[in-house]
């Protein structure tokens, strides 16, 4: 089992911020789960351009306002807290928000932690171990391995 908080993610190489985005980035292919896992904020009044032509990519707001534009045919569809978005098709797009924006995004494959979008947008493909293929974990991967525990009696007392 994976435990990790997002206390301890910020400030640390995993904290990426740009001037229109900050990933932190809480499951890694390190972790080697299949995906990657991060809490990010758009920052308000911010526009990005993105495109994901390496990666699948799902999100979901759990704050603040904005939208989304497919760069092809001009679609726009609002963002609110409870709007899930799949770009299952590596749609390029344009990401504004209103507000600050916070989203959960899961990324297939799962990113490294060292991608910063290119000058088209595009997240690189980079090689990465996983942390089941490495002998010995970097000391500072943050994820406390958590072995089961029989738990006796009932929950709250």
């Amino acid at each position: 089992m994976i435990v990790k908080h997002l206390n301890d993610i910020i400030g640390t190489k995993d904290d990426v911020d740009t001037e229109t985005w900050n990933s932190r980035r809480l499951l890694l292919k390190k972790d080697g789960m299949g995906f990657s896992l991060h809490d990010t904020i758009i920052k308000a009044g911010t526009e990005t351009t993105i495109w994901y032509k390496h990666h699948v990519e799902a999100v979901y707001c759990i704050e603040g306002e904005g939208e989304i534009e497919v760069v092809k045919d001009g679609t726009v569809y609002p963002i609110q807290p409870g709007t899930l978005y799949a770009l299952d098709g590596h749609e390029k797009h344009y990401l504004r928000a209103k507000s600050d924006m916070r989203m959960v995004c899961v990324f297939h494959p799962p990113l490294t932690g060292r991608e910063v979008h290119d000058e088209e947008g595009v997240y690189p493909i980079i090689e990465e171990e996983s942390r089941e293929n490495r002998p010995n974990p970097h000391p500072d991967e943050r994820a406390q391995r958590v072995e089961p525990q029989t738990v006796r009696g009932e929950l709250g007392k």
